[in-house]
């Protein structure tokens, strides 16, 4: 399913209030405003338009709750991750969701990181994205300052009764166009390779 797809599955029907934290280019965000949601995408380095605004999540401020927070590949970068967590917490009403499409660096380990690294090697020769040096930057260097799944599941279990949950293709996204997301499927499906990335919703008590 397209991550899109995904996130308005999950979401109330528009026009729901929707934040999404870690914006990037803001493609998720107009994609969900196209689709008729109120949306607010942050990020410090957010693009141009009256949906983004360039800020931290620790310093971002909103009187009025949102119907459901996304946070697409951005909760394992977010500093202080249990009171990020609270406070995304705090900014979602009674019954809102809590949506979150990211990856577990520790799955990255054994075939699924030879491959990887392999695939990271052809996209270089290619003209693409620089290889690691080494396999051992490829498994670890990378990594090093981003949040693992075991803390990030931590604190969404601490916050949030889990809605949904799925293993899913992440790496063909790192790679661009040198592996699709349907060759990527098929070898987890193979088992040749793990799933890297994980679909999360979490819901907030209700009053």
């Amino acid at each position: 399913m397209h991550l899109t797809d995904f996130v308005l599955a999950h979401v109330a029907p528009p026009p729901a209030r929707v934040l999404e934290v870690g914006c990037g280019r803001g493609d998720l965000a107009r994609a969900l405003d196209a689709a008729g949601h109120e949306v607010t995408a942050i990020d410090p380095e957010a693009p141009d338009g009256a949906l983004f605004r360039r800020v931290t999540l620790e310093d971002f401020a909103e009187p009025k709750l949102f119907d459901a927070v996304v946070a697409s590949r951005s909760l394992h970068h977010l500093p202080g991750l249990g009171e990020a967590v609270d406070k995304i917490a705090a900014l979602i009403r009674p019954g809102g969701t809590f949506v979150v499409n990211d990856f577990a660096k520790e799955r990255l380990e054994g075939p699924t990181a030879e491959w990887y690294y392999e695939q990271r090697r052809a996209l270089a020769a290619a003209g693409g994205k620089h290889a690691p040096a080494t396999f051992e930057d490829c498994l670890h260097a990378e990594h090093a300052d981003i949040h693992g799944y075991a803390d990030m599941r931590r604190e969404l279990n601490r916050r949030f009764p889990e809605r949904s949950f799925a293993w899913v293709p992440y790496l063909h996204e790192e790679l661009g166009e040198v592996v699709s997301e349907k060759l990527e499927r098929a070898l987890i499906e193979a088992g040749a390779i793990q799933a890297t990335g994980f679909r999360y919703v979490g819901e907030t008590a209700r009053r």
